[in-house]
């Protein structure tokens, strides 16, 4: 199959999940056999129903999805480690991803390892791995059956720098045909040479030919045009009616006149041009902070030493830490050091398993507003509605309903069950959550994932200004430099040293 030929093909293709819940309307592109397309569109718009599409796991309401040839092979690395996926070990996980048994499927695991940079046990438990981990175990899942189309769904999510720089070498590299779901702008315009822009407007699909960032600049100019020839179009439109008003109301042959103006009017208004609305970007909010007693100490969090694991041993390293109201603290290191493991201890207020002591205290006074990064804090069977109201203290319908309108939750999407969300309004689920909840204590484990990247200035811009008292964890430098930082925690710096002074399992 030459370079010139047409590998994928949506031909008028319609979807919805059901009536009035539309997100494709006649939709049609092609993509060339060894391209590498950025999927792009705003949260809720229907990327990764696209990918299902192409798949083959949804089915379109009408029109055809075609693939040349027909049996072309598809391989796809999801946003998150399925359900199924958490109780199987590495090797069952990847077993799984053929239909015949493979006799050499260890040497193949090994092979796509040293593709992902992985260096994992195969008879141990997908949910024993880091978020991190598990991200890369998606990555290595889709590329180990060599698909002729490559599907990548949020493949930065949870990668540490690292992973990202691997992954982008990687996808500069590659020779065969991939679509990528992201919001990371640097990783995609490394190796973007096309754009489908799902408008969640019009429900159809823009194609554009070049680099991430030459795109979305072609975008904008468009609009930045068409406003400026839809304000001309108003200006006449107006000026036409108002003649037409004139001339009505002085009768005679004038009112033949005014008639020819209105039409004039009517007719300028079918020629405005049709303009893609903007990506509506989330409105500036602030999380309010916990107001304590006035008897309380002001130690929020207290560490007298800190957990890591380095090369699958544990280490804790003595700390005398204090965390209090208006304090910022950053959590780093690579993947599969603890990072997530000490937010969800700190979370639950016990000390992970394997250590020597109970080496931190959480206040018990302080609210806990937790972040996490695949949303397993949620309940997804219930509806987005109530896990807003839940947490407020005093529940008032008209202050949750506008806060929710400020992160573009309106609503139809607050009254659907929260597995019906798309990952990135589950994001802004949970921010929405942490400004009704009032917190005295932040949990951030990786906040930037799923989220657009329009949004991710504004809800900088809020982690700064909190005045109470935040952990986060976070690989994207971008939105970690926007953000008061007062202590940096270095996992792998700390589990280094102790490596040196030989201490450790």
């Amino acid at each position: 199959m030459g370079n010139d030929s047409v590998i994928l093909r949506f031909s008028d293709v319609s979807f919805e999940y059901e009536h009035d819940k539309r997100l494709l309307d006649g939709a049609s592109f092609s993509v060339r056999t060894g391209s590498r397309i950025t999927v792009m569109g705003q949260n809720g718009a229907g990327k990764s129903s696209l990918f299902k599409l192409i798949t083959g796991e949804l089915k379109p309401t009408s029109g055809n999805v075609f693939t040349t040839p027909p049996d072309a092979t598809i391989g796809i690395a999801r946003q998150v480690m399925s359900k199924e996926a958490h109780g199987q070990t590495v090797r069952e996980y990847f077993a799984a991803a053929f239909v015949e048994e493979k006799y050499n499927l260890d040497k193949r695991i090994k092979d796509v390892f040293e593709i992902v940079h992985l260096a994992l046990p195969l008879d141990k438990k997908i949910n024993e791995f880091s978020g991190g981990e598990q991200a890369r175990l998606l990555l290595a899942h889709a590329l180990i059956q060599n698909p002729d189309i490559l599907l990548l769904d949020e493949p930065t999510n949870n990668l540490d720098q690292q992973g990202i720089e691997n992954l982008t070498g990687f996808l500069m590299m590659y020779e065969k045909t991939c679509l990528v779901i992201s919001h990371d702008a640097d990783f995609l315009n490394a190796f973007s040479d096309g754009v489908l822009y799902l408008d969640v407007f019009t429900r159809t699909v823009e194609q554009y030919t070049g680099n991430y960032y030459d795109v979305v600049e072609e975008i904008k100019n468009r609009i930045e045009r068409e406003n400026l020839q839809n304000a001309r179009m108003q200006t006449q439109i107006k000026e036409k009616r108002m003649q037409a008003e004139v001339f009505a109301h002085k009768g005679g042959k004038l009112r033949a006149v005014a008639k020819r103006m209105r039409e004039a009017a009517e007719e300028a208004e079918e020629n405005i041009v049709s303009v893609r609305q903007e990506d509506k970007t989330i409105r500036e909010f602030t999380i309010p902070a916990q107001q304590f007693d006035v008897h309380f100490d002001g130690k929020i969090i207290t560490f007298a030493s800190i957990p890591a694991i380095k090369n699958n041993k544990r280490a804790e390293k003595k700390s005398n830490l204090v965390v209090r109201k208006n304090s910022h603290i950053l959590v780093s290191g690579p993947n599969g050091i603890g990072k997530s493991t000490l937010l969800e201890k700190l979370v639950s207020g016990t000390y992970p398993e394997g250590y020597k002591s109970d080496a931190f205290t959480v206040s018990k006074d302080a609210v806990i507003g937790y972040y996490k990064q695949d949303f397993g804090n949620f309940n997804f069977e219930q509806k987005a509605f109530d896990a807003l109201k839940e947490v407020m203290a005093v529940f008032d319908e008209h202050i949750l309903r506008s806060t929710a309108a400020g992160f573009l939750l309106d609503g139809k999407i607050l009254s659907n069950q929260i597995s019906a969300l798309s990952e990135g309004q589950k994001g802004l689920l949970a921010f929405c959550r942490l400004v009704l909840m009032r917190p005295g204590l932040l949990i951030l484990d990786e906040p930037t994932n799923h989220i657009n990247f329009r949004h991710l200035p504004v809800i900088a811009k809020a982690l700064d200004r909190y005045e109470g008292a935040m952990v986060m964890v976070s690989h994207i430098p971008d939105f970690v430099s926007q953000i008061r930082i007062d202590e940096i925690i270095d996992l792998d710096a700390s589990a280094t040293a102790l490596a040196k002074e030989g201490i450790g399992e």
